[in-house]
């Protein structure tokens, strides 16, 4: 923030004598605390809902490219991996996104054999479309761990490509995981002699599994975006925190659309498009508030070092940003 001031990170906490806390495991529970509290008041401050929105505008535009990278993945398993992400997102998302997204799932089928013309050229101009929301992402996380982007072009490009390429990747395998768990678990409970009941338990359990993968990606996401050096974790507080948020906010705006709203009457034909941005804007929202809790237990680790408030930026960024032309010489 502009009222705070910048300073060194050589020593967060010099004359402290306190070390710094090496995970936020080491933090107490008044640190967790005060640390969701500064996220609610940063959420404001950094206006998230704002950047949320930047957000959703570039994942408009990286939808459809990484849906055709998503189909090209998942060709051979044909109309059953559609119907798999249809049951998958009717669960939390409201009907009219899941008819957009499944219809655009439907038309790329259809027509993979021209799409298939193209060959790898199509992919990868796919994949770099896809990657200019991960872009974006870049510069909100930037914004939110009040750091400025210090990496050149010729380490950015390569993180966007290639975190871009594991979400697909990773999104792939989890829809995989739906479609072929029933009869993997059958042939798994044959083998141990549990039969059936492999199946069942499969059948709930694959949904927690499911969402520690999202929150995996998440967790990647958060430790790759920002001009920030932490270490990476499997699971991350922020990554859990934006997990429980998306699920809750996405089914409580489905079960609204439903019952309550009256998009078809305002939006006409228009409407399952205003619930999909609606829902992404939502989406996003979550994903950075969980961006931002990670970051308050940050400067949480640093405030137990004895690090003035104050000072920023609080985590150590990976380049140093080279000063603006009204910096020289101060």
């Amino acid at each position: 923030m502009s009222e705070r001031t910048s300073a060194s990170r050589e020593s967060p906490a010099t004359g402290s004598g306190v070390a710094t806390p090496e995970s936020p495991a080491g933090l107490p529970a008044t640190s967790w605390w005060a640390s969701l509290k500064r996220t609610l008041v940063e959420f404001r401050e950094d206006n998230l809902t704002d950047l949320a929105a930047g957000l959703t505008y570039y994942a408009v535009l990286s939808v459809f490219p990484a849906l055709l990278v998503l189909v090209s993945l998942l060709g051979l398993a044909g109309q059953s991996a559609t119907d798999a992400i249809s049951g998958a997102l009717g669960a939390v998302v409201p009907a009219q996104t899941v008819d957009l997204v499944v219809g655009i799932l439907s038309d790329l089928q259809a027509n993979q054999a021209a799409a298939g013309l193209f060959g790898l050229v199509s992919l990868a101009l796919a994949v770099w479309s896809a990657s200019a929301y991960i872009a974006a992402f870049m510069r909100a996380s930037n914004v939110v761990y009040d750091v400025r982007e210090g990496r050149p072009f010729w380490k950015t490009l390569p993180i966007r490509v290639s975190v871009t390429l594991l979400m697909l990747v990773l999104v792939s395998v989890s829809t995989l995981a739906v479609i072929l768990s029933g009869g993997v678990a059958r042939w798994v409970g044959e083998m141990v002699g549990l039969g059936p009941t492999a199946v069942a338990v499969w059948n709930v359990a694959k949904w927690p599994v499911l969402v520690l993968v999202v929150s995996f990606m998440i967790s990647v996401l958060y430790w790759a975006a920002p001009n920030a050096r932490r270490p990476f974790r499997w699971v991350s507080p922020g990554g859990l925190l934006a997990v429980l948020i998306w699920l809750a906010a996405s089914a409580a705006f489905a079960f609204y659309v439903a019952n309550f709203s009256n998009y078809n009457r305002t939006y006409g034909s228009l409407a399952a498009v205003i619930v999909f941005l609606v829902w992404l804007w939502i989406s996003n929202i979550a994903i950075l508030l969980g961006a931002e809790y990670n970051a308050e237990i940050e400067r949480s680790r640093m405030l137990k070092a004895g690090q003035p408030i104050t000072v920023e930026p609080y985590v150590e960024p990976r380049d140093v940003p080279k000063p603006r032309p009204f910096q020289e010489g101060s």
